[in-house]
C-alpha cells in the first residue's frame, strides 16, 4: 500500500513538473511575442488592415549661379479610384475619360480589376483636375504629386537635361546627379477591413516623404540665354544644320554657358528626337582644323623648337609631303610664326610639326586634354580620336598639325584654350558648384582643380599676342573683334568626311572659332562651332561674328570694364554681313576662274556620265586631282566643263546610279 501511494505521489509531482515547465514554456512565448516582438507584430497588424502605395518623390531645386530657379518640382494633382466604391462605373468611366482626355475602355479596364485602389492619371494638369473635382464622384480622389517643370523652357535643357514620371533623371544633370537630387517617396496609406476591402471611414493619408538636395551651378542664366539667342539667329543667317557654344571661366574652369542647337523642350521633350537632347559640346567630336594650331605652336615654343624670329618658307602655297599636296588658301613666302597664326598657314604648320617631331607633339596633345574625358560633371562625354604617334605616317603628322586627321570635342577644345589664357595651367571644368541638403547645409563644395601645368606662362603669352594677330588688319578672324577689348583667337575651318567616298566632302565643312577677351587678362574663353553652313564656310565668316556678338554682350553682363579706347564708329559686325561677306567671297572666286581661264590656267574636263574609272584616266590625262561623291555615273560636277579651276579651289564629281 505504502509503494502504491508513493508511486502516485511520484506521478503527481512528475506530472506537476511538466505543467510548471509548459506553463513556464508558454509564459517564455507569450513575453517573446508580446514584449521582444512588439514593434514587429504592430509593423503586421497595420499592414493587414492599411494598404501602402508608393508616390513619386520630390526632387530638389536646380538653381544658377544667381540663385535663379532653371528646375523645380511642383505639386500637381493625381487622380485615383476606388472601384468598390463606385455606385455606377459604366457612367463614371464615361464621366471621367472626358475630363482626363483618356479612351473609356483605359478607365473601364482600370476600373474591372480586382485591385481596391487604381491610378486613372497621374501628375494632371490644372484643367483636368478642376474637371474631375466638377464632377464629385464618389470613390474618386486625389492627391498631391511633385512634377518637375522647367520654368526657363528651352533654356539650359541640353545641360539640364529632363526626368521620366518615375522621376528618375534621364538626362543631364537630372541624370548626372540623380541619387542626390531625388528625394525619398511617401506612400499613400489607406484602410482596409479584414477581406482587403477599403474602409469608409478616413481619408487616405501620405507619410515618410522627404524632400532631395539642391543643385547650384557655375552657369550663368544670362550667359545661356545670350548664348542660345545668338547661336540660334547665327545659325538661321548662315543656313548651318547644327551648332555649339561653349563658355568657360579660364582661372577655374567654371562653365559659364554651354548652348546647343537644334534646341528643345524639356517639359515635352516627348515631342522631339532623340538627337536633339544630345548635348553636343561634349558628345559629339569634330576635326579642329585650323583652331587646333595654336596647340602645336604652343608645344614648340616651349620645347623651343623654333624662335619667334625665325622665317619658315611657306613654299609659295604649295607643299608635297609623302606623297600629298598640301596647299595653302594664299600664296606665302617666308613666315614668322606670328605670321603662320595670323594668316592661317597650313604649309608652316606641317613644317613646325615636322620639327618637333611625332613623340613630343603627341605627348603635348594628350597634356593638353586631347583623346582623353576632361572629367567634367555631365554624363556622355566621349574621348574623340587621336591615335598612337607610332602609326602616324609623315603625312599623317602633317595633316594633325593644321588639325586633320583627329578629331575632339567641344569641350576639349575650350578647356586647352583656356589653358593657354590661363598662363599654361589646364584646369577641369565643372559646372555644378555645390549640393545642399534640405536643411541648408552644403553637403558637397566642388572646387578649381587644376589638372597639370602645361607650357611656361611665357610661352602662353606669346601665343596669346599671336592669337591676337588673327583679329588685327589682314588677319582670318576681323569679324571676332569686340569693341572696348582686345580679343586673341584663331579661326578654324574644317571638311567634314564624306560617309560615301570615305574622303573629306567637296562641300560639308565644320567652321569654328575660339578664343578669350580681354587678352591681356582673360574672363572668359570661348568656343563657337557650326556644323555645315551653307553660306560661307570659313570661321571667320561664319563662326567668328557670332562670337563677337555673345562676348560683347558677356562683358556687359559681367560688368567687366572696357580696357581698350571706344570709337563712336566702332560697332559690332552684324548677322546680315555674313551673308554678304560670303556672297562676296563667291564672287571672287568666279572672278578668280575668269582669270585663271584668260591667263591659260587648267581647266575642268565635261564629267558628266562618265563612270569612275574614265574619270580616274581623265585625272591623270589632264593632271587634276577630282574627289568622288557617290557611287555611280556622274551626274553633277564643280566647276562646270570649260570653266578654269582657280587655285586651291574644290574640284568635285557627283555620282549616281543610272535611273
Amino acid at each position: 500500500m505504502k509503494e502504491l501511494e508513493k508511486g502516485i505521489r511520484i506521478r503527481i509531482r512528475l506530472i506537476g513538473v511538466v505543467f510548471i515547465l509548459g506553463f513556464a514554456l508558454v509564459a517564455m512565448r507569450a513575453f517573446d511575442l508580446q514584449v521582444l516582438q512588439e514593434e514587429q507584430w504592430d509593423e503586421r497588424a497595420e499592414r493587414q488592415h492599411q494598404k501602402v502605395i508608393p508616390l513619386t518623390p520630390q526632387r530638389g531645386t536646380i538653381f544658377d549661379s544667381n540663385g535663379e530657379e532653371l528646375a523645380v518640382s511642383v505639386d500637381v494633382d493625381s487622380i485615383y479610384a476606388e472601384p468598390r466604391k463606385l455606385e455606377d462605373q459604366a457612367l463614371a468611366a464615361k464621366q471621367l475619360a472626358k475630363a482626363l482626355d483618356l479612351s473609356s475602355k483605359t478607365i473601364i479596364s482600370k476600373l474591372k480589376g480586382n485591385s481596391n485602389f487604381v491610378w486613372l492619371k497621374r501628375q494632371t494638369s490644372p484643367s483636368q483636375s478642376d474637371s474631375v473635382k466638377a464632377l464629385n464622384i464618389k470613390g474618386v480622389g486625389m492627391i498631391k504629386e511633385p512634377r518637375r517643370f522647367y520654368p526657363n523652357s528651352n533654356i539650359a535643357a541640353h545641360l539640364l537635361g529632363f526626368t521620366g514620371l518615375d522621376p528618375k533623371g534621364l538626362e543631364g544633370l537630372e541624370l548626372k546627379y540623380d541619387k542626390m537630387i531625388l528625394g525619398r517617396g511617401g506612400y499613400l496609406v489607406m484602410e482596409r477591413d479584414a477581406m482587403g476591402r477599403g474602409m469608409a471611414t478616413g481619408l487616405p493619408q501620405v507619410q515618410g516623404a522627404t524632400r532631395g538636395h539642391d543643385l547650384y551651378l557655375t552657369l550663368d542664366k544670362n550667359l545661356q540665354y545670350i548664348a542660345e539667342r545668338e547661336l540660334a539667329e547665327g545659325l538661321r543667317k548662315t543656313e548651318s544644320k547644327a551648332g555649339s557654344v561653349v563658355m568657360l571661366e579660364p582661372s577655374t574652369g567654371k562653365v559659364l554657358a554651354m548652348a546647343n542647337y537644334p534646341e528643345y523642350n524639356p517639359n515635352s521633350f516627348s515631342r522631339y528626337k532623340p538627337s536633339q537632347w544630345r548635348n553636343r559640346a561634349v558628345c559629339d567630336s569634330f576635326e579642329p582644323g585650323s583652331t587646333f594650331k595654336v596647340v602645336l605652336m604652343a608645344a614648340a615654343l616651349n620645347e623651343a623648337v623654333i624662335d619667334t624670329k625665325q622665317k619658315i618658307d611657306c613654299e609659295n602655297g604649295e607643299f608635297r609631303v609623302g606623297g600629298k599636296d598640301i596647299h595653302d588658301h594664299k600664296r606665302y613666302q617666308k613666315l614668322t610664326p606670328a605670321e603662320i597664326i595670323k594668316y592661317s598657314s597650313n604649309i608652316g604648320m606641317a613644317k613646325i610639326g615636322k620639327m618637333l617631331e611625332r613623340e613630343a607633339f603627341h605627348k603635348y596633345i594628350e597634356d593638353f586634354g586631347f583623346g582623353q574625358r576632361t572629367g567634367i560633371d555631365l554624363p556622355g562625354e566621349v574621348v574623340g580620336l587621336l591615335s598612337s604617334p607610332d602609326k602616324w605616317f609623315e603625312v599623317d603628322l602633317a595633316a594633325i598639325s593644321f588639325g586633320q586627321g583627329i578629331s575632339v570635342t567641344p569641350i576639349q577644345l575650350t578647356a586647352a584654350v583656356a589653358a593657354i589664357a590661363n598662363g599654361g595651367h589646364l584646369m577641369e571644368p565643372y559646372i555644378v558648384d555645390r549640393v545642399v541638403d534640405s536643411q541648408g547645409q552644403v553637403t558637397q563644395q566642388n572646387k578649381p582643380r587644376m589638372v597639370r601645368k602645361v607650357i611656361a606662362r611665357d610661352v602662353a603669352q606669346t601665343v596669346s599676342q599671336m592669337m591676337e594677330m588673327t583679329t588685327e588688319v589682314g588677319g582670318t578672324a576681323t569679324n571676332a573683334r569686340v569693341p572696348g577689348f582686345r580679343v586673341a583667337g584663331k579661326t578654324g575651318t574644317a571638311q567634314k568626311v564624306d560617309a560615301v567616298t570615305g574622303g573629306y566632302s567637296a562641300d560639308k565643312w565644320v567652321t569654328s572659332f575660339v578664343g578669350f577677351l580681354p587678352a591681356e587678362n582673360p574672363q572668359l574663353v570661348m568656343l563657337v562651332t557650326l556644323d555645315e553652313p551653307k553660306i560661307g564656310h570659313y570661321g571667320g565668316l561664319t563662326a567668328a561674328p557670332i562670337f563677337s556678338r555673345i562676348a560683347s554682350q558677356a562683358m556687359r553682363s559681367l560688368k567687366v570694364a572696357p580696357t581698350e579706347e571706344l570709337h563712336a564708329v566702332e560697332t559690332l559686325p552684324s548677322l546680315e554681313q555674313i551673308i554678304v561677306e560670303a556672297m562676296s567671297s563667291e564672287r571672287q572666286k568666279v572672278q578668280a576662274v575668269a582669270t585663271a581661264s584668260v591667263a591659260g590656267g587648267p581647266q575642268m574636263p565635261d564629267c558628266v556620265g562618265l563612270s569612275y574609272r574614265q574619270v580616274l584616266e581623265l585625272m591623270q590625262e589632264e593632271q587634276l586631282n577630282i574627289s568622288f561623291r557617290g557611287r555611280g555615273r556622274v551626274v553633277e560636277q564643280s566647276p562646270v566643263p570649260g570653266m578654269a579651276i582657280p587655285y586651291g579651289a574644290p574640284v568635285w564629281v557627283r555620282m549616281a546610279p543610272p535611273s
